[in-house]
């Protein structure tokens, strides 16, 4: 299946929520290139980056169900760079 490079961004409000986006993120994480989190204490709000080389439709799913949480925000920015199954890459 042809993967793709996207950014998942994360906005965590509601600290009562931390542990079901660890475990949203953990079952995808053989897709994570890396992750970032920012702790905004000024704000009580955490800052979440993660890179993700995955199948479209699992970052659509995992950004989907994260951003169903309550007191949570998520938005993803997808590249062009797409790698076939063939393991050929197009930009």
């Amino acid at each position: 299946m042809d993967t793709r490079v996207a950014v998942l961004s994360i906005i965590i409000e509601n600290q009562d929520a931390i542990q079901e986006v660890n475990a949203l993120l953990h079952e995808q994480n053989q897709y994570i290139i890396g992750r970032m989190g920012i702790p905004y204490r000024e704000k009580d709000i955490f800052v979440i980056s993660i890179a993700l080389d995955a199948p479209q439709p699992v970052i659509a799913q995992l950004s989907g169900r994260i951003g169903q949480l309550e007191g949570i925000s998520a938005k993803t920015a997808y590249s062009n760079v797409i790698t076939k199954s063939d393991g050929t890459v197009e930009y």
